[in-house]
């Protein structure tokens, strides 16, 4: 079975008629004739009824025809595959990314990376940390984005701790006493954002430790929708930083320090597929990521976002 063969019949099936497309490939109609009889020989089946002024697919060519486009569109992406491993101005970068870091992280890597390598076609699949490990490891994508983790298939490095900080209201009476106890906070109405999230499973693990019962008044599955309950004095929430800067820029949020010190990170990191090379486009990607997010000398990663703050009311 040739490719030629497999791009034939893909034609006739499009066009629904062998001279018109033998004449999209180029080719003289007894040419194109020629390759599907081959083809239907080495099928042992007839894949197309010959009718008068056209042609139909029989059985077997409408059960063998999606196999023939998933393969000459695994190929056609082999092909930039190739392609980009020698040229990282073109090709295709895949990046699997958490909701989060897609939301509000991403963009502006992205737009880094779009000035200097224009031609990339950048395909991106979001979902939780474990579903984004899961996109690296089969190879679904590239580059993952997601919280910190561990498998023996995956090479990671740490780019920055997220923090995940309590917000509220500007009017909030936590704003004005300039610091709340997490005490307090379980008397207050609590919304809480998507119970799967890495983000709950650190803000729990606080709750536990402290002794307390959280009043939880909403469980919602978006942040936005999370901002725009608390915007409207409808509860409190703990949330990553870098999702309510415009916000804190407008004023409309406020985020305040626990008095006990509570220090909710995050860490995040970049994961590749362990191989020996990843590819023209994926270092390029990578050798951004690592001059936006640099190691200290220490080993630490800058931190890329001030200090949580409040912002006082008006």
């Amino acid at each position: 079975m040739e490719i030629g063969q497999l791009e034939a019949f893909l034609q006739v099936v499009q066009h629904h008629s062998f001279s018109r497309a033998a004449e999209a490939l180029e080719l003289t109609q007894p040419s194109l004739s020629a390759r599907i009889l081959a083809l239907e020989r080495e099928m042992g089946e007839p894949l197309f009824q010959r009718m008068g002024r056209g042609v139909r697919l029989t059985e077997a060519g409408r059960a063998f025809l999606p196999y023939v486009e998933r393969a000459l569109e695994s190929l056609r992406d082999a092909m930039d595959a190739v392609d980009a491993t020698r040229h990282p101005s073109t090709g295709k970068l895949r990046i699997g990314s958490a909701r989060a870091i897609c939301a509000y992280v991403l963009p502006r890597i992205l737009e880094a990376f779009h000035k200097t390598h224009p031609g990339v076609d950048v395909a991106i699949k979001t979902g939780r940390s474990s579903d984004v490990l899961d996109m690296v490891v089969s190879e679904e994508v590239q580059v993952g984005l997601t919280r910190t983790m561990v498998h023996q298939d995956i090479e990671s490095r740490h780019l920055y701790d997220e923090h995940v900080v309590l917000v509220t209201h500007p009017s909030h009476p936590f704003v004005r006493a300039g610091v709340a106890s997490i005490y307090d906070v379980a008397h207050e109405p609590l919304i809480l954002y998507d119970k799967e999230s890495s983000y709950f499973v650190l803000i729990n693990r606080v709750v536990r430790e402290a002794g307390i019962v959280p009043n939880v008044q909403m469980d919602l599955d978006s942040i936005e929708a999370t901002k725009r309950m608390i915007e409207r004095g409808l509860g409190i929430s703990f949330l990553p930083y870098n999702s309510i800067l415009s916000e804190l820029e407008l004023e409309t949020l406020a985020t305040i320090p626990l008095k006990e010190g509570y220090n909710v990170v995050l860490p995040t990191s970049v994961m590749v597929r362990r191989a020996a090379r990843q590819g023209a486009v994926v270092d390029a990607f990578l050798e951004l990521l690592y001059s936006m997010y640099p190691e200290s000398l220490s080993g630490e990663t800058e931190d890329p976002f001030p200090e949580p703050r409040g912002v006082a009311s008006g």
